[in-house]
């Protein structure tokens, strides 16, 4: 399976461009998007790494460390989605002309 290793490179990657983007800005609001960004590509990077792991080794012990893994990372992922959401919906009100 080469998708994994490929998602996985790609959302670690976003994951340090989201957080230097967190310190190249000054507005607080930006920051915390740019953090719920980051959290979301952590939250890919550890679903993928743990079916990735699963899939290569297919044992019981990979199979119970991939679940605790799936699980931080969906959380991660599901609460990076909901911040994303709300910080967008913050940014439309204040910018409104």
């Amino acid at each position: 399976m080469v998708i994994f290793p490929i998602i996985i490179v790609v959302s670690i990657v976003l994951y340090i461009y989201y957080k230097v983007a967190i310190l190249k800005t000054k507005d607080r609001l930006e920051q915390a998007y740019f953090n719920a960004r980051s959290r979301i590509c952590l939250g890919a990077f550890i679903i993928a790494f743990a079916l990735n792991q699963y899939v290569f080794y297919q044992t019981r012990i990979s199979l119970f460390i991939g679940i605790i893994f799936l699980l931080f990372g969906g959380l991660h992922f599901s609460r990076g989605w909901k911040e994303v959401g709300h910080y967008k919906k913050e940014w439309k009100r204040l910018n409104q002309f």
